[in-house]
């Protein structure tokens, strides 16, 4: 359900609102006011893009990564031309040429609402501002938020920080040597109020190359929707008198990949079937086969499914192509909308299509408004990867008060993009394929 300070009366006039923002220009992106992001200290290293929508760290690790910045009122925060730089790759490499959340769905149980958050509430514009407190050890920039039918406001709402996230690896050597290493990770997050709900947008760079995409929601269960009395809600507070409407997130993000600097990328599908054993055998088989997806696609995730998007003309030391591997996170799939059947999609690039439903850009008439009708059978020259993940908010008294933040998302994980383990410690530098070197 999409917890909410308005009515649902109110919310047909705030869509009404928001149509009119778009028609106004509310979309363009906006910079910042205040707060600048560090800049590089080599220009030819740096993402193309000034210094005020420039972001870069390198980690303690020895990682670099480096993106650019801007941002909307529908989606929020939309980041670009992000290249990740390891110890030992003497210059970046491009990993996504744009990624922003493309939607937020929340239909309620009882089916007496549904709302499509990023395109017909304004997502970006209710970006809130946060304390010190709330970025530890980063710095808090200030962005122009563009706000629909209404000047624009400053508001410092993008954290950047570094955060400790356990062993990056362990490994105990024949000599009884331990190598370990503690990974750390850029996170950049901003936090976008919509109604009763604070939506916490997180995206984590990882020293190892992976980036995992998050969505939290937090805030308040909104009062106006204690009237789930039929069998849909469940009770909060005494007794059993006032009923919180069951709901579900459908989160929609939008990654266009551009490996190594080209739109040119391959999809794979990989598929593993596993066999009971065979006469002889001591355990069961498991084959595992590869799939080229040379056209659109509605993927389903199952059981020791996954894919991978590949570089078209990047290959690491070892001669083998560069690519990133899309790892699912929880989920809980919707089946009441076409759009949310599916677990990802791969589209052809069409610079109209940037918002999963209810896209509001004018794409000629009769062009479908969501992402599953874009999957018509078109050549993949220039995929885009739209991911969706599910959540199924059945609530609970611990939900007040404040609602603790509860996630949903996924990770794109490299596969093949360095030659070794980008953190490999050097005594080991020399095991690349041979664990035992010289014998």
């Amino acid at each position: 359900m999409r917890v909410t300070r308005m009515s649902r009366t109110q919310k047909g006039a705030a869509f009404g609102l928001s149509l009119a923002a778009l028609a106004a220009g509310a979309t363009a992106g906006a910079g910042p006011a205040v707060a600048q992001p560090k800049t590089a200290p080599a220009a030819a290293a740096a993402a193309d893009c000034s210094a005020a929508y420039r972001i870069e760290q390198k980690l303690s690790t020895g990682t670099t990564w480096r993106m650019c910045w801007r941002y909307e009122a529908k989606s929020g925060l939309v980041l670009e031309k992000v290249t990740y730089q390891p110890p030992g790759e003497t210059k970046p490499i491009r990993v996504l040429t744009s990624a922003k959340i493309a939607q937020i769905h929340v239909p309620y149980d009882d089916g007496q609402a549904e709302y499509h958050d990023v395109t017909d509430y304004n997502f970006g514009s209710g970006l809130v501002n946060l304390a010190p407190a709330e970025c530890p050890g980063g710095t808090i920039k200030t962005i122009k938020v563009p706000q629909p039918g209404e000047p624009s406001t400053n508001v410092k709402g993008m954290c950047t920080t570094t955060r400790s996230r356990g062993h990056a690896y362990r490994m105990q050597a024949d000599n009884n040597k331990v190598y370990q290493a503690q990974g750390k990770d850029l996170l950049i997050y901003t936090v976008n109020k919509v109604g009763w709900y604070e939506y916490m947008t997180e995206w984590r760079f990882s020293d190892d190359g992976t980036v995992n995409m998050n969505v939290g929601a937090t805030g308040s269960l909104s009062p106006y929707d204690y009237d789930a009395g039929d069998g849909r809600g469940w009770p909060i507070g005494k007794g059993a008198t006032s009923y919180a409407t069951s709901h579900s997130h459908n989160v929609f993000w939008r990654l266009d990949f551009g490996l190594d600097g080209s739109s040119a990328n391959k999809i794979e599908q990989y598929d593993s079937v596993v066999s009971a054993p065979a006469s002889g055998q001591q355990g069961p088989t498991a084959k595992t086969t590869r799939t080229a997806v040379t056209k659109e696609l509605a993927g389903d995730a199952k059981n020791m499914r996954w894919w991978r998007v590949v570089s078209s003309i990047g290959k690491n030391k070892d001669g083998h192509k560069r690519s990133y591997e899309l790892v699912p996170g929880a989920t809980t799939k919707y089946p009441g909308r076409s759009f949310t059947k599916h677990d990802v999609y791969f589209t052809e690039y069409n610079k109209c299509e940037m918002y999963a439903t209810n896209n509001p850009l004018n794409c000629g008439t009769g062009h479908p408004k969501t992402v599953d009708k874009w999957v018509n059978g078109q050549t993949l020259k220039h995929p885009v990867a739209w991911v969706n993940v599910g959540f199924h908010h059945v609530a609970r008294d611990e939900d007040q008060q404040p609602m603790p933040v509860h996630w949903q998302g996924f990770a794109i994980a490299p596969r093949d993009v360095t030659a070794m383990n980008p953190l490999t410690p050097s005594a080991l530098k020399g095991e690349n394929g041979d664990p035992f070197p010289g014998s």
